[in-house]
């Protein structure tokens, strides 16, 4: 026996999760195939790794070889005693020397290719004995950019001009130069110095001969540029202009050293000349990298590829949680655990924890095989700062889930729309945010704004965690204040909060039918006194159809007189609910339940027919919590459908026109999760559900343990039927409950059904007749909106059947004897069928002597061949049918 009270947060937290559980059981494959894919990668990672490792041995073993000094690439070999190299200006290449241009108004530019902007000397002399020295007295400079250190310049590389700027130039004006085994030659390049007046000409100047800069396509590069400022004799404050494209020369690799030490040099040593004479200069000799140890080049592939292809294996998950919510919504399975007795606080309880648990365990899988396999990547970062990472963004992965699930109701399409955002976030991830991270220019402010994207959060994370561990050291809880990681985790914690709690507002107003401000009240206490109904005015014509409806009147005065008392013990009681649906593309609004009034009490079995399109659906979807009344309202065992619908599930049974089961789940498992939301614990739900199977004939052979999705449409229907009568609920739909059974397995549930209205208030929708008949114990036949007529089956049929069925096949030349015959019988007999020598006649029953039918039969036998007759009374389908087409005739005249 169930338990009458509801069933506890507790318990159904239980009955959810052991349906989970169960499903999951079903899917262990399928969990198997998810985790595999991150240990699949781990591997095809570590195989990469393997064959580098391999291609970079013999390089590697280079470093026992290295002499001295020998490797001045900055690379593998150890460097004790850098060289000492000459500090060199960095000047334009010879066909982007500024010159005199239409696009700029100074004339004291020359008319062919120099350098400006510089202060040097007026000759070059070189002491080889003592070479640094002497070459820090001139100006010299390179067009070749600098490397990334200054274990070697570019700019000394052998067959490499080096220039020293001077004013005026002697024709053919070069010399040797031999600096530690560098054999080259020294051109001489022709400078100027250039005033301006105000640094807003510098600027300008310097802007328009940019090489980014020029609209017209004409370089015009400026080596240097300094503004003096407010220098005076007591103060030395200068700023120095320097063409910053020579730093990383438009690339994404290492940031780049940039010559500004020997325009420094240079702007000094001018200031000194300034203050004491020509006589007196600093001498800026060389330019020194400090020593080194010899280094491996960086190999590890998880690290350089980590952040795409990490941030892929995180986010497959998405797809996986957004598709299973998304699925229990396309097949209105959640509908379907609600309409049972399931709150909205277990149901995001459980299933918020269950997608937790099954994210942990999969990355969690991922990092332990990462580390046991060997990848730095996991090895070297602290263990405690990726759970933590990890832990914060699989949550908020959960929480986007559910608010992103709320757009969608289609599997296949969220399913495209989520690998779209998996493989585009990581690619986007990978080619554009990850540009802007290592581009030291691109404002902080735009990262910051690109990380509020989830999808960029992760990234930035992984991205951090490789960074670090690409250096050898891995990234402790002391550097989150010196990488992005803080910041990272802090945007992800409050987006975590804030759409978790959107998620459960939209799912509160949209899917719970709660009121958009539901939360500013939450302590109101919904009254379940109903409320006295209000007088609405009718017109003349409306009047007159409902006085000729005396059983409906009747029914609606009934519910009107128990409302004004208060009454709340009655099962069902619908006070004039109506539902219309808003026009679109130029329609009217469609008027589908007009203000109807019905009372069921409990015991009583109330059914509902009606031809399709009739309103029944509708009706069925607002008592069951699908819809919301457009006005008027129902109680459900003196509970508010409006209001209070979330405790009328916990009394509820439905059995819906289209079967919502779990494909993978049996027989017995869906009535045990049903069962346990019903309150249904211990001995009491064994032995429930398997009455439940055996009544239903699920029980035999074992079918009832056999994957729903295994069954036949008419198991399926009898399954539903089973879970709507399971813990004996005080009220139970049932929409057309017996649609494809055969006659057998529909007359055993017809008597299901009949014991259990026992102590049940049942409303049942049916197109069978004969199922109406056996099952209910008034009906009421519903047309356009409205009930036509309420009563049981007898009173429908004396009231709208009057008359006997007379049928009668003859010759076709003997139609007119039957007529005849007829009249003579009844003589306000109505024709009602003709069609090729079978006539069929409504004869009157108070006319009418079935002895003297009989009689006039049998003597027109001896007058004409009678080929075959018949006498019978009022079906009720022909009072289905009478009322139904009246009423459709009624409808189509006004």
């Amino acid at each position: 026996m169930a338990d009458p009270s509801p069933a506890s947060f507790g318990t159904q937290a239980n009955a959810l999760l052991r349906k989970n559980l169960t499903y999951q059981r079903k899917h262990i494959w399928t969990n198997v195939r998810l985790i595999l894919v991150p240990l699949f990668l781990c591997l095809i990672l570590l195989a990469i790794q393997h064959v580098l490792d391999a291609l970079m041995k013999g390089v590697s073993d280079m470093t026992g070889d290295c002499k001295s000094n020998a490797d001045l690439s900055g690379g593998i070999c150890p460097i004790p005693n850098p060289p000492m190299l000459p500090a060199m200006s960095q000047i334009p290449q010879h066909e982007l020397r500024s010159v005199k241009t239409d696009f700029l108004p100074y004339k004291d530019l020359p008319d062919k290719s120099s350098i400006s902007a510089n202060i040097f000397a007026t000759s070059f002399a070189v002491n080889s004995s003592d070479l640094l020295p002497t070459l820090a007295n001139n100006s010299l400079g390179s067009p070749i950019a600098a490397d990334k250190d200054n274990y070697a310049d570019p700019g000394l590389a052998p067959g490499l001009p080096i220039y020293n700027i001077q004013p005026l130039c002697i024709a053919n004006s070069t010399w040797p130069l031999s600096l530690e085994k560098i054999q080259t030659e020294v051109k001489c390049v022709q400078g100027l110095c250039l005033w301006r007046n105000n640094s807003a000409d510098v600027n300008n100047e310097l802007f328009k001969g940019s090489y980014r800069g020029n609209p017209a396509g004409i370089t015009n590069e400026i080596a240097a540029a300094y503004d003096l400022m407010s220098t005076d004799k007591k103060n030395f404050n200068v700023t120095i202009w320097y063409n910053s494209t020579y730093k990383e020369e438009f690339s994404t690799g290492p940031v780049k050293l940039v010559r500004v030490p020997r325009s420094i040099n240079l702007i000094s040593n001018a200031y000194l000349k300034f203050l004491k004479g020509p006589g007196l200069r600093i001498l800026f000799e060389f330019v020194k990298e400090v020593p080194k140890h010899a280094t491996r080049l960086n190999t590890d592939i998880a690290s350089l590829l980590g952040p795409l292809f990490f941030t892929w294996v995180v986010l497959l998950l998405f797809p996986v949680i957004l598709t299973s919510l998304v699925y229990e919504k396309q097949e209105r399975l959640r509908i379907m655990m609600k309409m049972h007795g399931l709150g909205d606080g277990p149901y995001w309880l459980i299933s918020y924890a269950y997608f937790l648990t099954i994210s942990v365990l999969y990355v969690a899988s991922l990092v332990i095989f990462g580390s046991v396999i060997g990848l730095k990547y996991f090895r070297l970062n602290s263990y405690t700062i990726q759970s933590v990472f990890y832990f914060i963004y699989l949550n908020l992965q959960i929480a986007i889930g559910f608010l992103v699930s709320s757009i969608f109701s289609k599997v296949k399409t969220v399913t495209v729309v989520a690998y779209i955002l998996v493989y585009g976030t990581g690619l986007l991830g990978s080619f554009l945010f990850q540009t802007m991270l290592e581009n030291q220019s691109f404002p902080e402010e735009w990262i910051v704004a690109l990380e509020l994207y989830p999808g960029f959060s992760l990234y930035r994370g992984l991205y951090e965690f490789s960074q670090y561990a690409s250096r050898g050291n891995g990234m402790k809880w002391q550097d989150l204040s010196d990488s992005g990681m803080g910041e990272v985790l802090c945007i992800m914690s409050i987006e975590w909060f804030l759409a978790l709690i959107i998620a459960f507002y939209i799912d509160q107003v949209f899917s719970s039918g709660k009121h958009p401000f539901f939360f500013l009240n939450p302590f109101k206490k919904s009254s379940s006194i109903p409320s006295k109904p209000t007088v609405q005015r009718m017109d003349s014509k409306k009047v007159s159809i409902d006085m000729g409806k005396i059983d409906v009147s009747q029914e609606r005065e009934k519910v009107q007189q128990l409302r004004n008392e208060g009454s709340a013990g009655h099962a069902i009681l619908c006070d004039n609910l109506k539902k219309v649906y808003p026009g679109r593309d130029g329609n009217p609004p469609k008027m589908a339940v007009r203000g109807l009034y019905l009372d069921v009490p409990s015991g009583e079995c109330f059914g509902m027919l009606g031809p399709n399109g009739a309103g029944k659906t509708s009706f069925i979807s607002m008592m069951t919590g699908l819809l919301k009344p457009s006005s008027g309202t129902a109680l459900v065992q003196g509970l508010d459908i409006c209001k209070e619908m979330n405790k009328v599930y916990t009394s509820m049974g439905v059995c819906p026109q289209h079967d919502l089961l779990w494909e993978t789940l049996t027989g017995r498992e869906h009535l045990l999760f049903y069962g346990r939301l019903k309150n249904i614990k211990g001995s009491a739900l064994t032995q429930a559900v398997e009455e439940s199977l055996k009544s239903v004939s699920l029980f035999d052979g074992g079918v009832g343990d056999k994957p729903a999705g295994n069954y036949s449409g008419g198991m399926k229907r009898r399954l539903s039927v089973a879970i709507s009568l399971i813990g004996n609920p005080k009220v139970v739909y049932l929409d057309e409950p017996s649609t494809g059974l055969d006659p057998a397995s529909r007359k055993n549930l017809w008597d299901v059904i009949q014991c259990a209205k026992q102590n049940t208030a049942i409303i049942l929708t049916t197109h069978s007749m004969e199922e109406a008949e056996f099952l209910c114990d008034r009906l009421g036949i519903f047309v356009d909106g409205a009930l036509q007529c309420i009563g049981n089956s007898k009173e429908l049929k004396s009231r709208y059947g009057g008359s006997y069925v007379f049928t009668m096949t003859t010759s076709s030349e003997h139609e007119e004897d039957v007529e005849r015959l007829v009249s003579t019988v009844s003589p306000n007999a109505k024709k009602v069928y003709h069609l090729a020598g079978t006539q069929k006649f409504e004869l009157p029953k108070q006319e009418v002597r079935i002895a003297e039918v009989f009689r006039a039969v049998e003597k027109a036998k001896s007058n004409f061949t009678v080929f075959a007759w018949g006498l019978s009374d009022t079906t009720l389908e022909d009072v289905f049918i009478k009322v139904a087409k009246s009423a459709q005739a009624f409808i189509s005249l006004s």
